[in-house]
């Protein structure tokens, strides 16, 4: 079945341009007008797989939409580009801090938003993952790949679909340093407007939720980030 795709804008115009060409490439759609209605629609079976959303809503902010859905146990893990004409750095920050998977600024190609969509699907499809690294064991943190679930010392750590995709770049990776540069192009899939300094804030939080385990992702000052090999002293690049 093809993917669901939540609209979200009080834009009417710009609602129903998106409908017909999400629609003419093939997704299915929804639509709502407002974050209460998003909400609402977000939590409806079948569930959407993206949610494209726009930042200034009438009765809530995007943001607050996104935190909310990032908050819900059926919703955390749904896809979401936040649609918006707030370009500044911070805003897009603030974007990626609360749980967006990509931010696209107003006004944009309604084809380049087409091939943004299915870019971040197919990031999202199933079974891109090595078969034998399926589950990860490093130090005290375990990782199901497949089933994007993390525990430190036996505690289940909760990690935005975008932090999880993070995690696992790096420790598919181990022992080999990766570039922001590179980060960008494998888990953001290279959004232009992106800039480096949005993965150091991913990071930053991605240790503090790990805990005990933050340690393991390591800075290569000038370079990037690496997990070592477990044993390994001194990063390998």
């Amino acid at each position: 079945m093809s993917p669901l795709i939540l609209i979200v804008d009080d834009e009417q115009d710009l609602v129903r341009t998106l409908d017909y060409n999400l629609r003419r490439e093939g997704f299915r759609t929804r639509t709502a007008a407002s974050g209460k209605d998003a909400l609402r629609e977000a939590l409806r079976e079948p569930h959407p797989d993206m949610v494209l959303l726009d930042l200034m809503l009438p009765d809530m902010t995007g943001t607050e939409v996104c935190r909310r859905l990032r908050a819900t146990e059926s919703t955390r893990d749904t896809l979401v580009v936040m649609i918006t004409a707030k370009g500044e750095e911070i805003d897009r920050v603030v974007g990626f801090e609360v749980g967006a998977d990509d931010y696209v600024v107003k006004p944009f190609s309604v084809r380049e938003l087409m091939l943004r969509v299915r870019a971040i699907l197919r990031r999202r499809a199933p079974g891109d993952e090595p078969e034998s690294e399926s589950h990860v064991t490093h130090g005290c943190m375990r990782v199901d790949l497949p089933g994007h679930t993390v525990w430190v010392e036996g505690e289940t750590i909760r990690l935005t679909a975008l932090e999880f995709r993070l995690l696992r770049t790096l420790l598919q990776r181990r022992g080999r340093v990766q570039s922001r540069e590179r980060l960008l192009s494998d888990v953001w899939g290279y959004a232009p407007e992106v800039t480096t300094r949005t993965v150091d804030t991913h990071v930053k939080r991605l240790r503090a939720k790990l805990g005990a385990a933050g340690p393991y992702v390591e800075t290569v000052r000038g370079v990037g980030y690496c997990i070592r090999p477990e044993g390994v002293d001194g990063v390998v690049s």
